[in-house]
């Protein structure tokens, strides 16, 4: 018993000592007028520093809602490793006036490639690894030209016209059907004439530029000119991005690492009934994945 209480004593110190020595900066990066506010959280300088791209949406540094970044944040720094997330430029009211001119999917990689460039001349770390979480998955193959590892997290493995088809065939094989010829006209035409009024929250004339420049990425094309160490993470609960996506990246890039989290969704959440899926994108009371963590470290580590 004394000796289960000495064990005990020395995992709480180690704990409030880690959380003591806990670093917490707010930084404001800009780009060309748009700011980019982030937070800054680390135990040492001289660390490998974490940088996160998000996913689709209005995201902010926190996730959202279901605060699945944060959660990310605080199980990765306790393992020494330094970790920046920054909300996106849409979510910034600050930056209105730029997003009045319209945004394309290049505006999101120049943000991502201008954070890089902070960090980088600054000094402060060891190396910079890049997590593209979901449709950061892409951005951050397209900004890794200055980065020391790249982690794919939830990324897709084809364009988004097609990926974007078979999600809405999960719901309407008809909406699909007309998503896919909205699709097609894009392309060819650079604009759509008429969107369907169910199809017009995604395909609204401000939004269509930015889908046009989307198609013209590939995933399993751009992953092949990534340069450095690279992992591909996938959940086996993820309703959004399938193994499969993974397996694309996998061989398109033979050198990489793949590994798929049994029980994680798409917001890295672990995940056991079914049931939980969709009520872990509104809730922060659901825990992230362990094994996500533990993979990502020793994936660093290395």
């Amino acid at each position: 018993m004394i000796r289960f209480m000495f064990y005990l004593w020395i995992y709480l110190l180690t704990v409030l000592m880690t959380y003591s020595q806990t670093n917490t900066e707010e930084i404001i990066i800009n780009n060309e007028g748009v700011e980019l506010p982030g937070t800054l959280t680390y135990t040492k300088e001289k660390s490998p520093l974490i940088i996160w791209i998000h996913g689709s949406g209005t995201v902010d540094r926190k996730g959202g809602v279901p605060e699945y970044i944060e959660q990310f944040r605080k199980e990765i720094v306790k393992q020494g490793i330094a970790f920046f997330s920054y909300d996106k430029r849409t979510v910034n009211p600050k930056n209105i006036v730029f997003l009045k001119e319209g945004v394309l999917f290049s505006d999101f990689v120049s943000d991502a490639k201008k954070v890089i460039d902070y960090f980088k001349k600054k000094k402060q770390f060891s190396e910079i690894i890049l997590i593209g979480h979901s449709q950061g998955s892409l951005i951050a193959m397209l900004a890794s030209q200055n980065i020391d590892k790249y982690i794919s997290l939830a990324g897709a493995g084809e364009t988004i016209d097609k990926t974007l088809i078979k999600q809405l065939k999960k719901q309407s094989l008809e909406i699909a059907e007309i998503a896919k010829k909205h699709l097609k006209e894009l392309k060819e035409k650079g604009t759509i004439e008429e969107v369907n009024p169910n199809l017009m929250m995604l395909f609204a004339p401000q939004n269509q530029p930015f889908f046009k420049e989307w198609m013209t990425f590939d995933p399993s094309e751009e992953i092949k000119k990534v340069v450095v160490p690279t992992l591909i993470l996938n959940g086996d609960k993820d309703l959004q991005v399938k193994i499969s996506d993974a397996e694309i990246l996998k061989k398109a890039k033979p050198t990489s690492e793949i590994s798929i989290i049994k029980n994680m969704n798409h917001v890295v959440k672990e995940i056991h009934k079914n049931e939980d899926n969709l009520k872990s994108y509104y809730s922060k009371d659901f825990p992230i994945s362990q094994e996500l963590i533990k993979r990502i470290v020793l994936f660093i580590n290395k």
